[in-house]
């Protein structure tokens, strides 16, 4: 996507009051605690381990860290994780 149309889509979402992780494409994460991480608007899951989750969006990657973590649930864009987080981070694509 160009900058002009991210800008635009910017514009659009805050002028119309319109919700930003759907309108740019962003992942919505929810998190309980440490124990669990709801994660809204994801287009794949790249990795996998009790230490380590990354998982793709529309534009990146989000990274996922703790400790024992496992997937509870897991749908075409939702996933729910359990375990201790210990950290999100957020990676940009490699475009």
């Amino acid at each position: 996507m160009s900058k002009w149309q991210s800008q635009l889509k910017n514009w659009v979402s805050q002028y119309f009051d319109l919700p930003a992780d759907v309108m740019l494409d962003l992942p919505r994460i929810t998190t309980i605690g440490s124990l669990h991480a709801y994660i809204e608007n994801c287009t794949g899951l790249l990795h996998f381990s009790d230490k380590e989750i990354r998982i793709k969006y529309r534009r990146g990657v989000v990274s996922i860290k703790g400790r024992e973590l496992r997937i509870k649930m897991m749908l075409k864009e939702e996933l729910l994780l359990e375990g201790e987080l210990q950290s999100i981070e957020f990676l940009k694509d490699k475009d």
